[in-house]
């Protein structure tokens, strides 16, 4: 599990899309710090079914980076 600090732009060879899987959130406070944190599940092939594979955190700071990233990254969304 992480919290996001920063989202930084990278450069990789490499662009495949990967499977399907569902993602799961939940918000929550600790210590008046609201965070949502995203569960991505494995997939349909994973031996365990229904098993958290990885968890991001986001507090208000990461939040409100993402969706600059999110808007630069899909110019077509509106708020």
């Amino acid at each position: 599990m992480a919290l996001i600090r920063e989202f930084q732009q990278v450069s990789s060879d490499t662009q495949k899309l990967h499977g399907p899987v569902t993602c799961g959130y939940r918000t929550f406070t600790v210590n008046g710090r609201r965070v949502l944190q995203l569960d991505t599940y494995g997939s349909e092939e994973r031996q365990i079914h229904g098993k958290i594979s990885q968890s991001i955190q986001l507090d208000d700071d990461a939040a409100r980076n993402l969706l600059r990233v999110l808007q630069e990254a899909f110019p077509g969304l509106h708020p």
